[in-house]
């Protein structure tokens, strides 16, 4: 990922949780701020509901090729979570790449705009 570093800190996961806006979908749920910087960092979580070891590995992969895909449309500067749901991995990593195009990335770069659900 070229504009992106991997977030690994518990605490900035909890501050963003407490602190960011959120965008909710079917498969995951997108919680972000912004960073003062000029990179994003991502951090990816799943828990134990998505299924086991190896459903939430296969999770992160679908969410990590989901968002590379759409990282150069992403606006820059932002810390993002991605937190995966149970559906995640019975859906395929275009599905989550449509949510991103078509809710997460227009909310990031206009605000204002609420989610039509």
């Amino acid at each position: 990922m070229v504009f992106t570093v991997k977030m690994k800190e518990n605490k900035e996961f909890v501050s963003l949780f407490k602190k960011g806006r959120f965008v909710c979908g079917r498969s995951c749920v997108v919680y972000y701020r912004k960073n003062g910087s000029g990179k994003n960092k991502l951090g990816i979580s799943t828990g134990k509901k998505t299924g086991n070891a190896v459903m939430r590995s296969r999770c992160r992969r679908i969410i990590r090729q989901a968002y590379r895909e759409n990282e150069s449309l992403f606006p820059k500067g932002y810390d993002i979570v991605i937190v995966s749901r149970p559906y995640t991995c019975e859906c395929k990593s275009t599905d989550i790449s449509a949510f991103f195009k078509n809710k997460v990335i227009p909310q990031m770069k206009n605000p204002s705009v609420k989610n039509k659900h």
